[in-house]
């Protein structure tokens, strides 16, 4: 009777699984050639970015969900659509195609398993999540749910990164030899005492590292390949926060090139984002946005935690749009968003252990 019992349950959650597989794979035909619904999640300055781009993609917006009840309703007043009180309440909606989560960092796997979960396809933004091992679950809860996964890091689409890529693929540097992140931000004090999440260890995950200079890491991860080994320090210098304001990294890639990123949120007045890929045969370095040679942009664009331009992540939501009407991989898939969290994560631990971390051995 036990093993009968057993085995009934185990056939119960494969025809749960199958169910939500042929939910996710019915969405997915209603995505060939119509506009896409989406729905919200984060009542924040990010959603309202996503919310724009999504507009500005040709998507349909029709509700958000929030923990912010009031910023959030404000947001979908602004957008005309609805303001659901929970996320289940958002997720069941049978016109959803796409949920954009855009919380706090440290919700964004269990929010993004829950729309998963109601057949919806998620793009997520930066970083997927606060820890590896969530990012994990959420991983598989997708690949179960048979949903197109993506996060949301703009950058590898502007068109000076897209160059980048293509010499560096080309070949056209010769070896890789260094590659070094520069992230001198300002941040005013009250961007993290108004907020009841940045700046924390369980929602943020961490400080300027993982909230500001993951763009950075995810570039070079994009750009110059998988790190294998890293040395970190971490210091509060300047804001009253329980995470780092302030980190320094020296980075080992697969491929035998060497690596430092260097990042703050205190470092006035703020300056562009600095990217310099050298080889044997080139170098290439982006200053902002812009690759060496062109202008770097002011530097309130540099250091603005609010996107007044929305083209980037225009970029990637129709690259998420075509992968899942094309059934590909977006141009960030999830196991691609995971990679710059296990490098960060390798950063605080080496800064807590004072010694190096060797990304293969776990």
């Amino acid at each position: 009777q036990k093993a009968e019992g057993r085995r009934q349950k185990a056939e119960g959650r494969r025809q749960k699984a199958k169910g939500r597989r042929q939910k996710a794979e019915g969405r997915r035909q209603k995505a060939e050639g119509k506009k896409l619904n989406v729905g919200l999640v984060g009542g924040g300055n990010i959603s309202d970015t996503h919310a724009r781009a999504a507009r500005a993609a040709g998507l349909n917006l029709v509700g958000v969900f929030g923990d912010n009840h009031t910023r959030t309703r404000e947001l979908a007043q602004r957008y005309g659509i609805v303001a659901y009180d929970t996320l289940d309440a958002l997720v069941v909606q049978s016109s959803l195609d796409l949920v954009m989560i855009g919380s706090p960092s440290g919700c964004h796997a269990e929010q993004a398993s829950t729309a998963a979960l109601a057949g919806c396809h998620v793009l997520v933004e930066k970083p997927l999540d606060i820890s590896t091992a969530r990012i994990d679950q959420l991983l598989q809860t997708v690949e179960r749910a048979g949903v197109t996964l993506g996060v949301i890091f703009q950058d590898r689409l502007k068109p000076d990164v897209v160059a980048m890529k293509r010499q560096i693929e080309a070949g056209d540097l010769g070896t890789p030899l260094l590659a070094t992140g520069e992230v001198k931000w300002f941040r005013p004090p009250e961007y993290y005492a108004g907020s009841r999440w940045r700046g924390t260890w369980a929602l943020d995950g961490g400080g300027a590292l993982m909230n500001q200079g993951i763009h950075t890491v995810d570039l070079l991860l994009h750009l110059v390949g998988p790190v294998t080994r890293v040395s970190g320090l971490v210091a509060t210098r300047f804001h009253k926060i329980e995470v780092e304001d302030t980190a320094t990294a020296m980075l080992e890639f697969e491929n035998g090139a060497l690596g430092t990123i260097d990042v703050t949120t205190a470092a006035f007045p703020g300056r562009p984002r600095r990217l310099q890929i050298a080889g044997s045969a080139g170098t290439l370095r982006l200053e902002g946005d812009h690759l060496s040679g062109t202008n770097a942009g002011s530097v309130e664009q540099a250091s603005s935690p609010v996107v007044t331009d929305v083209s980037a992540h225009v970029r990637i939501i129709e690259d998420f749009v075509d992968a899942v009407r094309h059934r590909r991989l977006p141009v960030c898939a999830g196991r691609e968003g995971r990679r710059s969290v296990e490098v960060v994560e390798a950063v605080y631990r080496s800064a807590r252990e004072k010694r190096p971390i060797d990304l293969r051995q776990g």
